[in-house]
């Protein structure tokens, strides 16, 4: 498993999507420094996210089932706004990257 979080949020996030999927890829990159300045930027500098999640939870689902999975996984994250924007790719062993159902 690939872990790229480094700040208090991005290491929560990993940990939320550990439990949540026993994914066997993860990759959290903060993306805030890209929208400093921008509607939702906090100044927190951990408020954008990207998170690529190769988990067998995903085998069969759609993309939008997919992501409701890992939405689901992080709701006390964003529901409070901790999380502003979260860009997720989802996929399950096996399936070439790109190609997410």
């Amino acid at each position: 498993m690939t872990d790229l979080a480094s700040g208090p949020m991005a290491r929560k996030i990993a940990e939320r999507l550990t439990l949540a999927l026993s994914p066997t890829r993860l990759e959290v990159v903060n993306d805030s420094a890209k929208h400093r300045g921008h509607a939702g930027d906090d100044g927190s500098g951990e408020s954008h996210f990207s998170v690529a999640v190769e988990s067998a939870a995903f085998a069969g689902l759609s993309r939008v089932a997919r992501q409701r999975l890992v939405n689901k996984a992080l709701a006390d994250l964003i529901d409070p706004g901790h999380i502003h924007a979260l860009a997720i790719r989802a996929r399950a062993p096996g399936e070439q990257q790109g190609r997410e159902a």
